[in-house]
């Protein structure tokens, strides 16, 4: 199961980093892929342990991005 979100301000390897270390701790979280050149933010969970989707757009958002 995965969650996409847009996320706007992305644009270095210090954003790839700062989002993966807010995000990938998150209960439910099993990986999560930044595509700069897309504007997106990929989070992996299983089924059983599906991440909050709020609580990731919460975490991208407390490092100064815009997800949606």
């Amino acid at each position: 199961m995965n969650i996409v979100l847009n996320v706007e301000g992305m644009s270095c390897g210090h954003c790839v980093s700062a989002i993966t270390a807010a995000v990938q701790p998150l209960p439910g979280v099993t990986g999560v892929e930044v595509d700069l050149s897309a504007g997106t933010v990929t989070v992996s969970g299983t089924p059983d342990t599906y991440p909050d989707r709020k609580a990731v757009t919460a975490a991208i958002e407390d490092c100064g991005y815009e997800a949606a």
